[in-house]
């Protein structure tokens, strides 16, 4: 499962090369973290989170075979501002 994640990761993004992936378990899932390079973060999530929610049904069907859990995140380090707050987020009052 987990070398199928990388393969595909890699196929997608422009820098294969740092393509990273963590594995922990949570409540009884295997959580899996994929990291990219900031700027292929875009690619990895697609148009609308299409193409992370295809990765996602791809490794939902293989745990399922094999009868386990998996959720899939992706690390974005592009969410972190200057001033510490994910962008988007308020500013906080001052």
């Amino acid at each position: 499962m987990e070398q199928l994640l990388t393969y595909l990761a890699r196929a997608l993004v422009d820098q294969p090369d740092q393509v990273g992936l963590r594995i922990s378990e949570v409540d009884g899932a295997r959580l899996l973290e994929l990291k990219v390079a900031p700027e292929d973060v875009g690619k990895v999530i697609g148009r609308d989170g299409r193409t992370v929610n295809a990765l996602r049904t791809l490794l939902n069907a293989a745990a399922q075979k094999s009868g386990q859990k998996v959720r899939l995140e992706i690390l974005d380090d592009r969410r972190n501002t200057a001033n510490g707050q994910p962008a988007g987020a308020p500013d906080s009052p001052r």
